[in-house]
């Protein structure tokens, strides 16, 4: 069961005062004990990643998040081939790579592991979010592994599947409590996989972009585990400042959109990049209620486009994945060079016989009824 069910819900809820985030302990033991297991797993982190071109691309996380990121990936064309640059050429700008969705239905929703540690003492915060970190890590293997299963409690029934050469992680949580382990396991085994994350390259982009007043729009549940914040003070942006705002619910975007527009407004700052933490927000309505917001006049949507930097953008995550990873490709000569669709295999995490997580394949009609029914 989901780790006992988050430690019997951290002990029936050890009640205590709200503490700020802990820092992150040395790695996990699961990290050690792959490294000590010189026959099996070890060799599964030390080959990450060693074969060049050769492999898959593993996008790694809740199922519906998952899933979406997987089908954007598969149809995006927004670069020419043959020279890299911006523009549609009629080509898949993945064409011959394969996905690899790992659906980690084992353990979602990740926000549950935050909403349980959230009110708990330190010592039992981080026995739930070393859960987090292990499934992190877990996830991994399953992506390095070349079998899987047929169903959960049939072990003896293996498929081959391909090595992941790329680990795309889609929850911000996970940018939090696991991408380091997976990495610190990666140093100690000599892996080579590349590892990315929305948080990770939201930030590198807006950054890169020249912003320097940024801020994010999430859930409250992302927002008071300090995921971003974290991932931001680690990083090299020594000039920029970041504000993480969750905007009241409400029956459209553009009502979100203010909502986030007034809750920024209170920081007192300029707004240079807005970066969405989320996979189904569409930009398009926000870029409307925008243009709206600069030509209507009325006080609040003056004091609005006075906040707003000549220069604000608004950065998603999938189109900051697809371009993270297209360049990461074509700069360590990670294509594969095969003509043919991108293709999508789909696996999802499950209970084994013994209590342990497995991965067992499935097919693209049962994720998609199953986790994105409306998807077209």
């Amino acid at each position: 069961m989901k780790k006992y069910i988050l430690l019997l819900l951290a002990l029936v809820a050890a009640a205590s005062c709200k503490r700020p985030v802990a820092q992150p302990r040395p790695a996990i033991g699961l990290v050690h004990a792959v490294v000590a297991d010189t026959a099996g797993l070890y060799r599964l982190a030390a080959q990450a990643g060693r074969r060049g071109a050769e492999g898959s691309i593993a996008i790694i996380g809740e199922p519906e998040n998952a899933i979406l990121l997987a089908r954007r990936f598969q149809g995006a064309d927004f670069v020419d081939n043959i020279d890299g640059g911006a523009g549609r050429d009629s080509l898949q700008d993945f064409a011959g790579e394969s996905f690899d969705v790992v659906m980690d239905a084992a353990n979602a929703p990740y926000a549950h592991f935050w909403q349980v540690a959230e009110p708990l003492a330190d010592s039992l915060r981080h026995q739930v979010l070393d859960s987090l970190r292990e499934a992190a890590v877990q996830n991994a293997l399953f992506a390095w592994d070349s079998t899987c299963y047929r169903q959960a409690l049939d072990p003896e029934a293996f498929l081959h599947k391909q090595r992941a050469k790329i680990l795309i992680y889609t929850s911000s949580l996970n940018a939090r409590w696991g991408l380091f382990d997976v990495d610190t396991l990666q140093q100690l085994c000599g892996g080579q996989s590349r590892i990315l994350s929305p948080v990770h390259t939201l930030l590198a982009d807006a950054y890169a972009a020249g912003a320097r007043n940024i801020a994010v729009w999430t859930s409250r549940d992302i927002r008071s585990s300090g995921a971003w914040q974290a991932v931001f003070a680690e990083g090299d942006y020594p000039d920029a400042r970041l504000a993480v705002v969750a905007p009241e619910a409400a029956l459209d975007v553009r009502t979100e959109f203010r909502s986030f527009l007034r809750q920024y407004r209170s920081t007192g700052r300029p707004l240079d990049a807005l970066l969405l933490d989320s996979y189904t927000i569409d930009v398009n309505p926000l870029l409307s209620e925008l243009k709206l917001i600069r030509i209507q006049g009325t006080e609040e949507d003056t004091a609005f486009s006075q906040m707003l930097s000549p220069g604000f953008q608004i950065l998603d995550p999938i189109h900051s994945l697809i371009g993270t990873t297209y360049r990461l490709l074509r700069e360590n000569h990670l294509f594969t060079h095969k003509i043919a669709r991108p293709a999508i295999h789909f696996y999802e995490t499950d209970e084994g016989e013994y209590g342990n997580n497995v991965i067992i394949e499935t097919t693209a009609s049962y994720a998609l009824s199953t986790y994105v029914p409306d998807l077209n």
